[in-house]
């Protein structure tokens, strides 16, 4: 018989109030399971794929990997952008602009 894995959200039932200070990891690779996006601002990043250069200086700059690359280019991670506008800031080319939720 083989056990499934439960993942560690649901294990804690912990909301992002409830984390313990300094956010104690319980276990390696577990930041994935925490969804941080509903610390998000009033605002979210809306990329538009038209202007977009594929440059990904918004997936190198973003400090919560809500920005994901992939072939065709990148595309938003909501789960985990807090709204900080850092990746609108550093597109060279405005293709990111941040639009109320």
């Amino acid at each position: 018989m083989t056990k499934e894995k439960v993942p560690l959200s649901e294990r804690m039932k912990l909301t992002w109030k409830e984390t313990p200070i300094a956010g104690v990891i319980f276990e390696p690779g577990s930041s994935v399971e925490y969804r941080t996006g509903d610390w998000r601002v009033a605002k979210k990043p809306v990329i538009d794929q038209k202007k977009c250069i594929k440059c990904f200086m918004c997936w190198i700059f973003c400090p919560d990997g809500a920005i994901i690359r992939t072939d065709k280019g990148v595309s938003e991670d909501y789960d985990h952008c807090k709204g900080c506008a850092i990746c609108a800031e550093e597109c060279p080319v405005d293709a990111i602009t941040m639009e109320s939720e």
